[in-house]
């Protein structure tokens, strides 16, 4: 015979579980930026990008970062040709950047294969 209080305690640890088992979805949404770096190179840039993503193969990776001036217009964009599952976070970085004068800072935007590109952006300032 169960009692009343073993019942609660039943529903209590079904829920918990019911509640873990979902959790995963919501990691694996939407690409997050960790960090963002910017250094110059005589007239260009090098950024290196830290992201973090719960890839799940080839069907849900993150795939791109871009690097957006003040007006949005894409300024450079890194290409990741495949899924990071076992390496999270993970920084990549693009050189050959330009930047126009007078600009002060960029904000980096990224995309995964599932969900496109992110709400949440990361803003980069340069120091000249």
């Amino acid at each position: 015979m169960i009692h009343t209080r073993d019942r609660r305690d039943m529903r209590f640890f079904c829920l918990l579980a019911l509640a873990l088992v979902s959790i995963k979805p919501v990691l694996a949404g939407e690409v997050k930026i960790v960090d963002a770096t910017a250094r110059q190179q005589g007239g260009s840039w090098t950024f290196s990008v830290t992201l973090l993503h719960e890839d799940e193969g080839w069907d849900h990776y993150a795939d791109l970062w871009q690097v957006l001036g003040p007006d949005g217009a894409v300024l450079g964009e890194r290409v990741l040709l495949h899924p990071h599952e076992n390496e999270q976070p993970f920084t990549r970085s693009l050189s050959g950047v330009v930047i126009p004068d007078g600009v002060g800072s960029v904000r980096i935007r990224a995309r995964d294969k599932k969900h496109g590109f992110s709400d949440k952006t990361f803003e980069v300032s340069l120091d000249r």
